[in-house]
């Protein structure tokens, strides 16, 4: 069994499973699959996706915007990651 050493080997890992089940859903569809069986699968891609978003968010909060915080860019660092919140509500 795959143990990433990681978060980035950890997010690079959740990807490749998130592109796997999406090509199952691409084949699918060429197959001409019963649409519920579609969407179910469709359903697994994005909620992978954004467990992902959620890996690379904790990422960026504990790497790139703690040291923004540390070095008295606080108000950019809080602005970007409200713009990011804002998109993903949309």
């Amino acid at each position: 069994m795959f143990k990433p050493k990681n978060q980035h080997e950890r997010i690079l890992h959740r990807l490749k499973i998130a592109q796997g089940h999406l090509k199952k859903v691409i084949g699918m569809v060429e197959d001409d699959s019963y649409c519920i069986d579609i969407l179910q699968q469709s359903t697994a891609v994005q909620k992978s996706l954004r467990e992902i978003d959620n890996l690379i968010m904790e990422n960026h909060l504990k790497t790139c915007a703690s040291d923004a915080i540390k070095d008295g860019d606080s108000e950019k660092a809080i602005a970007e990651l409200m713009q990011v919140f804002k998109n993903s509500h949309k």
